[in-house]
């Protein structure tokens, strides 16, 4: 399986043919995984902690004004305590895990695999973001990346740009502010040339900043994903870009 890192999206993104179109068009391109491990920029949590993996455990509605339909989607995925003990088999003995059974999917997790496994037949697990520094990430995806050949799919789901407070065009179709290109140009180029060392000193060489991330959780995942590659000598594919409502929605997929 590969490994990847998405653009999730508010749950508008369900209504956004292009967007989910292009994340439907991801899916179909590889194999059905057998399990999918997911880590989400809304779930930050240390030590590190492993969701409900019980079959329906609401999911967490964790996004405020926006249509009441929203509030009513349900995302039932199989039990997944499978795919914990698996997660727990390659980590170090000394790495503290914790579980948090009453914890289901939140949006970060179930908007993208709505449109990307919409049947809700592969068991999810979701993994919280235990910290935010760039090379331990790094490592806990490197730890990670085994599972890749029991079928797994590894998610990293976050936002290229995030710079929500700086927005003022709330429309999905909105240019991008300069902040938000700049940023999602100098990362995309990084990636291409497989300089790893440039992008996790994003806060002191990227362009953009601190406009396109105020805050990190939505670009933490990217280096678990990176992480996760089978040859961190091949540099991972560009497989969505664009903009959502200004944010860069650049997605890719590592082999």
């Amino acid at each position: 399986m590969p490994a990847l890192y998405i653009g999730h999206g508010a749950p508008p993104l369900l209504d956004d043919p292009i967007w989910s179109g292009q994340l439907a068009n991801l899916a179909a391109e590889f194999a059905a995984p057998k399990a999918i491990l997911i880590v989400s920029a809304h779930w930050e949590s240390a030590p590190l902690t492993l969701g409900a993996t019980d079959f329906g455990t609401p999911l967490v509605y964790d996004f405020g004004g926006f249509d009441p339909k929203y509030y009513q989607i349900q995302y039932q995925t199989p039990d997944a305590k499978a795919l914990a003990d698996l997660v727990k088999s390659v980590l170090p003995v000394q790495q503290t895990v914790a579980d948090q059974p009453n914890r289901g999917l939140d949006h970060g997790a179930f908007v993208p695999l709505m449109v990307m496994y919409p049947e809700a037949n592969i068991p999810v697990l979701q993994m919280s973001i235990p910290t935010h520094d760039p090379a331990k990430l790094f490592e806990l995806g490197r730890r990670l990346a085994p599972l890749r050949e029991h079928g797994v799919l590894i998610v990293g789901s976050g936002f290229l740009t995030h710079g929500l407070s700086y927005l003022r065009d709330f429309r999905i179709e909105a240019t991008a502010p300069s902040w938000s290109v700049e940023f999602d140009r100098w990362a995309q180029e990084a990636i291409a040339r497989h300089d790893i060392d440039t992008l996790m000193n994003f806060k002191e060489l990227a362009p953009g900043m601190p406009y396109a991330h105020p805050t990190v959780e939505h670009l933490s995942p990217i280096f678990v994903t990176l992480g996760a590659a089978s040859d961190v000598n091949v540099s991972p594919d560009i497989v969505i870009d664009g903009y959502w409502m200004g944010l860069a929605k650049t997605s890719l997929a590592v082999a």
